[in-house]
């Protein structure tokens, strides 16, 4: 089979990320699945924020009837400051209005701040049937999820059984940086499943092998594959995906971006950070490395170059 095109967070190079508006342009692109994230509402919904905390991405600073949601929260380690999507009903939360988190790097998309909703899972899963486009959510945060009382797996394995997606047919898979959740899911779940890796450390042999056990693909950050110099030169390929394979694991590593801040020093072109370099060349170095699909930010450039 060739490698998949994975829409991240919808065409999130071309319209703020996590919208309706971008999975749709993203499967239109030619995308073979599209990502949504998926947080809780405060009444147990799923609805699709890249984190729990939604100032980055939201209006919800200049909301002054939200102000006193504003909290101080600590989230796998990591101290946060702002609003979090736990605190809010669904009702509440589609009141606000999505924006671009990244304007400094994608001007273009800051254009659109304003006009789109915060969408449900539900709502991906239907947009998704439409467009005859796969799916591949990422539980986020679920250990934090569950130690409030909200947990995500109840929900998602539900949306999936009401909608006919919990089975090994489905255009579906299911991704998250936490092995027990993966685990709890195994057991509900007869889609494929994604151990998520972050950018630090090493998979040996051995740890690829452990992950086969309870998941049918990896998903990595791009330098498992293909590591960078203290400048950010590409530096040559580890054996990863061989490991992988050898381990019955499909590669799935993430995330591929345009932008010069983005890409490895040789493939950039120009000082400014938000310029286009060559996106396409990286892909295709990929691609030859043997990965079984690829999330990007630009799925245009990620089908063209497959």
């Amino acid at each position: 089979m060739p490698p998949i095109v994975i829409a991240h967070r919808g065409a999130s190079g071309h319209r703020p990320e996590h919208t309706l508006a971008g999975y749709e342009l993203g499967a239109r692109m030619g995308a073979d699945y599209i990502e949504p994230d998926l947080v809780s509402t405060s009444d147990g919904q799923l609805v699709a924020r890249h984190e729990n905390e939604i100032s980055a991405t939201t209006d919800v600073a200049e909301r002054p009837e939200f102000t006193d949601r504003r909290a101080t929260k600590t989230i796998d380690g990591v101290t946060l400051d702002g609003w979090f999507a736990e605190d809010f009903t669904l009702a509440e939360l589609k009141t606000l209005r999505v924006r671009e988190r990244i304007p400094h790097l994608r001007p273009g998309n800051a254009e659109h701040d304003g006009r789109y909703e915060i969408p449900t899972f539900q709502e991906v899963i239907d947009l998704a049937a439409r467009l005859s486009v796969g799916i591949y959510p990422e539980t986020k945060h679920p250990a934090y999820h569950r130690s409030i009382g909200l947990p995500l797996e109840p929900a998602l394995v539900d949306a999936l059984r009401r909608n006919g997606l919990d089975n090994d047919g489905a255009r579906v898979f299911v991704q998250s940086f936490e092995a027990g959740n993966l685990r709890m899911l195994r057991a509900e779940l007869g889609v494929p499943l994604v151990q998520l890796l972050g950018p630090r450390g090493a998979a040996a042999p051995d740890d690829l092998r452990a992950i086969a056990e309870y998941a049918d693909a990896v998903g990595p950050a791009k330098g498992h594959i293909v590591p960078r110099d203290a400048a950010g030169a590409s530096l040559p390929p580890t054996t990863f995906v061989e490991d992988a394979h050898a381990a019955g694991l499909l590669v799935h590593p993430y995330t591929f971006r345009r932008e010069n801040s983005f890409l490895p020093a040789e493939l950039r072109r120009g000082e400014d950070p938000a310029a286009p370099g060559d996106l396409e060349a990286e892909l295709r170095q990929f691609f030859a490395l043997g990965v079984d699909g690829v999330f990007a930010d630009y799925p245009d450039v990620a089908v063209a170059a497959r």
